[in-house]
């Protein structure tokens, strides 16, 4: 939740500056680098099955046009309306979950899952914003619904993974997969690769942001190890919490009544779930 948090709030800052594909292509070969780096101090060794390659690529298209379509609408809609769209992902890996993997939650955590959902959209919309814009809502929104689509399929495929070679070896193989899906991508679309022209400050950001992303797949993967994706993905994706915690405290954001009690809900929720 933290490190997405952080991921999601640099997210929203820089795809505006150099652009969704390349702050997404850079940020996730840092993560790379970092996970390999991670396995060879860790000297883990593990047999993959043909199934895990095939649903490692899977999982990897999944991620990564789940994070263009997100990048893509915070670069042409409302921050804080993309990034509270952006939690149906929990919803439809919930969904998924309970459909597909046979997996249930007690009335408990049923209600501390719907508390973490509706509050995180609550703190995530600016509501004097929304009836400013009026009609102009729609900008960005359709990427955020596919993106969290996406999203949604991609940790049910994760968790199978995960469970079969590990959270490193799944968080190493996704990685490698997403820069391999990113680099083929860019070819017909003729995307614009370089860093020449970008800041140090920028370039070092960038960087920062894949090891932090990194870090925080790792760890839900870990989660999947030993938890259902029904429970800790919704968990998760109260990371909304956190991007407008940074929001306010390094650009000066205000936070209305509503969203602050979006924030006490969802963080309230998170406690219910673990009861």
């Amino acid at each position: 939740m933290f490190g997405w948090g952080i991921y999601d709030f640099l997210g929203g800052v820089f795809a505006k500056q150099i652009g969704s594909f390349k702050s997404l292509f850079w940020s996730q070969l840092a993560g790379l680098i970092s996970i390999v780096l991670l396995a060879i101090v860790f000297r883990s060794s593990v047999n993959v099955p043909v199934l895990v390659i095939i649903l490692s690529l899977i999982a990897a298209a999944l991620y990564s046009a789940g994070y263009l379509f997100f990048f893509k609408g915070f670069e042409i809609g409302n921050v804080s309306i993309i990034a509270a769209t952006m939690n149906l992902w929990a919803v439809f890996t919930m969904l998924f979950a309970f459909i597909f993997m046979g997996q249930r939650l007690s009335a408990l955590q049923t209600l501390g899952v719907l508390m973490i959902i509706f509050g995180a959209t609550l703190a995530s919309l600016h509501w004097s914003e929304i009836r400013n814009q009026r009609f102009q809502l729609s900008a960005g929104v359709k990427e955020a619904v596919f993106g969290a689509f996406f999203f949604g399929i991609f940790w049910n495929v994760s968790e199978i993974i995960s469970e079969k070679v590990g959270w490193l070896f799944t968080t190493l193989f996704v990685k490698l997969g997403i820069i391999l899906f990113l680099a083929i991508f860019s070819l017909p679309a003729k995307q614009k690769m370089g860093l020449a022209k970008i800041s140090a400050k920028t370039k070092t950001i960038i960087l920062l942001m894949g090891v932090i992303e990194a870090g925080a797949v790792a760890l839900v993967n870990y989660g999947l190890t030993i938890g259902d994706a029904i429970l800790i993905t919704p968990i998760a994706s109260a990371l909304s919490i956190v991007t407008i915690t940074l929001a306010i405290i390094f650009l000066k954001e205000k936070v209305t009544k509503i969203q602050g009690l979006g924030i006490v809900m969802a963080m309230i929720g998170i406690i219910v779930t673990a009861l």
